[in-house]
């Protein structure tokens, strides 16, 4: 009899009220809440016997894969590659003693899995050094649910980890690699591969635990040309180079993907190592001020326009262009530049010059509604048709949102402007009738497959006269 019959057959003596199909029908439940490449048959046993509060014995193996890992199994020693690894972390126990942890994601032919690194093994001797693919052992762990009910391992006060240079049949870390264009739905510890598309931006908010939080968002765009939203929860421009280019190359190692309210996104965590062609260096550029706001951060966004009619889009933390006016043509030397998106702040420089006339103006960047296309930001100028209004969405997640929305028209066609939570409010106090300039609206597909121009945090609405 196997392993699997043996345990089966103890559960079923333990729990004689249940059948053989009872068990096999929570088995591929199991299976099914946790996700696939996480649980074998034989490890959902285990999590099954748990819930009916019954003990299951086995003798661990002295080296396991990572697919054959189940909750509750100790002394297990495995072998991997790395994935990725995240910084160490302090926290408080409930009676206030401190401890740390450091997380990290291994993989093997068959899965991948969480690993957890608690007190002094979060430090151990060279795992600052390690890098994504290397291959490592970690002797002696334990395994427990996670947070999210899959199997975890953790190394504590008796494991260790090895790093090992033999030869191994696991396969290296380009093998894993898919581009942007094939990331499926609900997927994880993904190394996803892709070009940058537009700006790359930091958000700042305030995490469920009241403290100050960042994330990197950026949009990557695949062999199909299409763009995936990306947002790396705990990662800042500080990992980045000073330069990147339009178009960089990119690879993501460690993403998960989700739905959101614009479709398939491309999510990670301060663990997510972030690989991106760019340069240290950086040179002064020529541009036009188009548009300029304070934002919610109260720091100031600004629309410009270089000498070959490309919108650059400014964040300044500094004030610096606070003397600059809509219109004026400056010299900026910016502290980072990553495609069109420059950032200004104390290590910068901003001076306003002579008009260059070579240099295009807003009205040079005037696009006609029929020419608009999805994936492109615009300026457009028209007139409201229908009455602005503003009304609560609810997400799949439970989550309600505003969305303000308004349909203008210009000689050529019609079509909706529409803006979610805070960019909803820049549609207040307009009117039906009235002409409007806008700058600074990304195009979409609507839900009908429509074409709808969509608010940015960049964007400014003003009333023509």
């Amino acid at each position: 009899m196997s392993e699997f019959e043996e345990l089966l057959e103890n559960i079923l003596k333990q729990k004689p009220e249940l059948t053989r199909q009872d068990v096999e029908d929570r088995i591929k439940q199991k299976k099914e809440k946790i996700g696939t490449g996480y649980l074998t048959d034989h490890g959902a046993l285990f999590l099954i016997a748990s819930d009916l509060g019954i003990s299951l014995q086995q003798t661990v193996k002295e080296e396991m894969s990572l697919k054959d890992l189940y909750i509750g199994a100790k002394e297990v020693s495995v072998e991997s590659r790395v994935l990725n690894i995240s910084p160490v972390k302090q926290f408080s126990r409930k009676d206030g003693s401190p401890f740390s942890l450091r997380t990290m994601t291994v993989y093997d032919n068959d899965s991948a899995m969480s690993v957890k690194l608690w007190d002094e093994k979060a430090n151990l001797p060279g795992i600052e050094e390690l890098k994504p693919g290397d291959l490592i052992k970690i002797i002696k762990a334990y395994v427990k649910e996670d947070l999210n009910g899959s199997p975890a391992i953790n190394v504590g006060a008796g494991s260790n980890i090895e790093t090992t240079n033999q030869e191994s049949e696991i396969r290296p870390i380009e093998a894993l690699t898919i581009d942007a264009s094939e990331v499926k739905e609900n997927q994880n510890n993904l190394v996803v591969s892709g070009k940058i598309d537009g700006s790359i931006s930091t958000l700042e908010f305030t995490n469920r635990r009241g403290e100050p939080a960042k994330a990197l968002r950026m949009k990557l765009k695949g062999n199909d040309n299409a763009s995936t939203k990306v947002v790396l929860w705990g990662k800042d421009e500080s990992s980045l180079p000073n330069v990147i280019s339009h178009d960089a190359k990119v690879s993501l190692l460690g993403v998960r993907t989700k739905t959101g309210n614009q479709g398939l996104e491309i999510h990670g965590n301060e663990a997510t190592v972030v690989k991106i062609e760019g340069i240290k260096e950086v040179e002064p550029i020529v541009i036009r001020l188009v548009a300029k706001k304070r934002n919610e951060q109260e720091k100031t966004v600004a629309v410009c326009i270089d000498n070959k009619k490309n919108m650059i889009y400014i964040s300044d933390s500094s004030q610096m262009l606070d003397s600059v006016n809509t219109g004026d043509v400056v010299e900026c030397m910016p502290s980072k530049v990553y495609g069109n998106s420059l950032t200004v702040d104390h290590d910068s420089f901003v001076r306003k010059i002579d008009d260059d006339k070579s240099i295009a103006t807003l009205s040079d960047l005037r696009t006609k509604i029929s020419d608009v296309k999805p994936e492109n930001d615009y300026c457009v100028e028209a007139i409201i048709l229908k009455e602005p209004e503003k009304r609560e969405i609810q997400t799949k997640a439970g989550e309600n949102i505003v969305l303000g929305e308004m349909f203008v028209e210009d000689d050529s066609g019609q079509i909706w402007i529409k803006g979610w939570r805070k960019q909803a409010g820049l549609i207040e106090g307009f009117s039906v009738g009235e002409i409007i300039s806008i700058t600074t609206v990304n195009a979409k597909p609507g839900l009908d497959g429509k074409t709808e121009l969509f608010l940015t945090p960049y964007s400014t609405i003003t009333k023509k006269n």
